[in-house]
């Protein structure tokens, strides 16, 4: 069995492997450098499409992630038990961590989950808890959480129904899920399926982003258990 790689190590893998790039993201009161491929178009895998559509968006750092990073380090709600779904190279489970949240990263892509170990390695000095999960098919093994994370993951119609069940499979009783979205396409039909699984769905904040040419309005929506 090869030995699974971590700390420094692993970090010195992932740079060896990928042409990297490193980006400061501020958060709160504290500067997050996140370690990532140069673009994601760098690892389209034809296979991958043919396959089940899958694309490498989890190598990019999008704005609704800095947004909900910050989110939750202002939240004053108290801590938990916390999962992020489509964790990317892990800004948002960062921040989640350094928030007191015992954080899961998850991902569909072993790549990403390896990136987000590196990334909280680099920043917090250890690593994180990582999740290998494919929304179709969440294992009953996975436990519930008292917070559900996730930004930018309402790309695409098919995803407004497949994110809602997936935040009502996680979400504890009284648990409550944030999910940041830049106004996609699926945003309002997530919104709709939230209601038709029993959830209770409303809009907790709107925050700008702007860098460089890119202006986001960014949408927190909290999602409860009536």
């Amino acid at each position: 069995m090869t030995r699974a790689l971590a700390g420094a190590e692993l970090v010195a893998d992932l740079e060896r492997r990928f042409v990297t790039v490193n980006d400061d993201v501020r958060v709160g009161a504290r500067d997050i450098n996140i370690l990532r491929p140069r673009s994601a178009e760098d690892l389209i895998s034809e296979s991958d499409f043919d396959r089940d559509e899958r694309l490498p968006y989890w190598a990019e750092l999008w704005p609704s992630s800095t947004i909900l990073a910050n989110f939750i380090a202002a939240d004053k709600r108290p801590r938990g038990s916390a999962i992020e779904i489509g964790a990317g190279v892990g800004l948002v489970s960062i921040a989640a961590a350094i928030a007191g949240h015992a954080i899961t990263a998850s991902d569909y892509y072993d790549d990403a989950l390896a990136f987000a170990r590196a990334n909280a390695f680099r920043n917090l000095g250890r690593e994180i808890d990582t999740a290998l999960i494919d929304w179709r098919h969440v294992s009953p093994d996975v436990a519930r959480f008292d917070f559900v994370f996730a930004s930018d993951v309402l790309y695409e119609s098919r995803y407004a129904p497949l994110v809602a069940s997936v935040v009502d499979r996680l979400l504890a009783a009284s648990g409550v899920a944030y999910v940041a979205d830049p106004g996609r396409v699926a945003a309002n039909a997530f919104a709709d399926a939230c209601v038709d699984l029993g959830l209770a769905i409303r809009t907790t904040a709107t925050r700008p982003y702007q860098a460089g040419d890119v202006r986001q309005t960014i949408t927190v929506y909290e999602v409860t258990r009536p």
